[in-house]
C-alpha cells in the first residue's frame, strides 16, 4: 500500500488539494429512467432537498445527471436534458453556495448552461469522444473537467464485444482524452481521470481495474472511481463467480444477525428482507470503496453519502498511519471535516 498521490485541482479560479483525504461526490440523478434512483428526483423541490440532506450528511460535492447512463439507456435531447437539469442546478446554487456542484453531461450545451446556473465541474462519461467541444466549455468556464472511460455507447457497451486486455484499453482511452482535453487548451490541474466501472466492461474486468487501479498513476492525474450499486458488485455477493452465470453456492444469502451489543443495548437484527437487502448493498459498497481506496483513488462517486462517510475514514485512516508522523501540512490541503469551496469570485456569469 503506497501513499496516495497528491495533487492540486483548479475549480473557477480556486485550489483544492486532492490526496490528503478522500472527497465524497453524491449522486444526484434527476432522471426517470437510472438504473439505482430513477424517478425518486425528478420533481426539482424533492431533488433540493435531497441536495440539502447530502450536504448536511457531509457530502464534498454534488454530481447532477439529467440522462441515464445505465446499459441499454435511451439518449435524452438536448432540451428535455436542460428542462431537467437546470432547476435543480439553480435552486441547489442559491441553498448551497460554497458547496461544487458537478454537472455529468456528455453534451457541450448542456455544459454550458449547467455552469452558467452554477455548477463548476464537467462530468464527461465519454472522455470527450461524444462531444469534443466540452473541452471547449470548461476552459472557458474554469471548470474541472472529468474524463471517463467508456468503450461503445450506453445503449450498446454491455452487448459490444469487450476488449481482450482491459488495461491496453484503458491505456489507450484515457491516453487519447487527456490529449483531447490539453489539446484544447485546458490544464491538467483542471483534469481528473475515471477507468468508468461498469461501462463497457466484464464483471472480471471491473474488479481487475479496482484490484490494479495504481496503474493509472502513470497519468499524474487525480483518480475518481464510482463503484455505488454497480450490478457487478452485487453479482459477487450474492454468490457468483467473477465469470457471469456461475454460481458459487445455490444457498441464498442469508441475513446478518447481530449479537454484539452497543452501549444503550442491542444492535438491531435485519428482520425484513428489504433491510437485509439494503445492509448487504451498504456492506458491498463500502467494501469496493475501501479497496479503491487503498490503491489511490482520490474522489469516490456515491449514492449512499452516510453509508460511505465511515469506509472513506477508515480507509483515509490507514493511508495516514503510512505517513510520516511528522508530515507538514501542505497549503490548502483539506483536513477531515473541513469542505471544498469554490471561491463566488470565480464564478462565471
Amino acid at each position: 500500500m503506497k501513499p496516495r498521490q497528491q495533487f492540486t485541482l483548479e475549480i473557477r479560479g480556486g485550489r483544492v488539494r486532492l490526496g490528503e483525504r478522500t472527497l465524497i461526490m453524491g449522486v444526484l440523478n434527476v432522471t426517470p429512467d437510472s438504473f439505482s434512483d430513477g424517478g425518486l428526483y425528478v420533481d426539482p423541490d424533492r431533488a433540493i432537498e435531497r441536495a440539502v440532506e447530502m450536504a448536511r450528511q457531509g457530502v464534498d460535492w454534488i454530481d447532477v445527471g439529467g440522462e441515464s447512463t445505465r446499459p441499454g439507456a435511451k439518449t435524452a435531447t438536448t432540451e428535455e436534458e436542460l428542462r431537467r437539469v437546470l432547476p435543480v442546478i439553480r435552486g441547489m446554487h442559491k441553498r448551497l453556495r460554497a458547496l461544487p456542484i458537478s454537472i455529468d453531461t456528455t453534451k457541450a450545451e448542456v455544459a454550458e448552461q449547467a455552469a452558467r446556473a452554477g455548477a463548476s465541474i464537467i462530468n464527461d462519461i465519454s472522455g470527450l469522444r461524444f462531444d469534443p467541444r466540452l473541452a471547449e466549455v470548461a476552459r472557458r468556464q474554469g471548470a474541472a473537467l472529468i474524463l471517463m472511460h467508456i468503450r461503445w455507447h450506453p445503449e450498446t457497451m454491455q452487448r459490444k464485444p469487450f476488449a481482450k486486455s482491459i488495461w491496453r484499453s484503458l491505456g489507450r482511452g484515457l491516453a487519447g482524452s487527456v490529449r483531447q482535453a490539453l489539446a484544447s487548451g485546458l490544464r491538467r490541474s483542471q483534469l481528473i481521470i475515471d477507468p468508468g466501472l461498469g461501462f463497457g466492461k466484464t464483471r472480471r474486468q471491473n474488479f481487475e481495474i479496482v484490484a490494479q487501479l495504481r496503474r493509472l498513476r502513470r497519468f499524474g492525474l487525480p483518480i475518481l472511481l464510482g463503484a455505488s450499486r454497480k450490478s457487478f458488485v452485487q453479482a459477487i455477493v450474492a454468490g457468483e463467480e467473477l465469470q457471469p452465470g456461475r454460481r458459487r453456492s445455490r444457498a441464498p444469502v442469508a441475513a446478518p444477525a447481530w449479537s454484539l451489543t452497543a452501549g444503550d443495548g442491542p444492535i438491531p437484527t435485519c428482520e425484513t428482507r428489504e433491510a437485509a437487502a439494503t445492509f448487504r448493498l451498504e456492506v458491498a459498497d463500502a467494501a469496493m470503496l475501501t479497496a479503491a481506496i487503498l490503491e489511490g483513488v482520490h474522489i469516490v462517486r456515491v449514492h449512499d453519502v452516510e453509508a460511505a462517510l465511515p469506509a472513506a475514514r477508515i480507509a483515509d485512516a490507514l493511508l495516514a498511519a503510512r505517513a510520516p508522523l511528522t508530515r507538514p501540512r501542505a497549503s490548502g490541503t483539506l483536513s477531515p471535516g473541513e469542505r471544498v469551496v469554490i471561491p463566488r469570485s470565480g464564478r462565471a456569469g
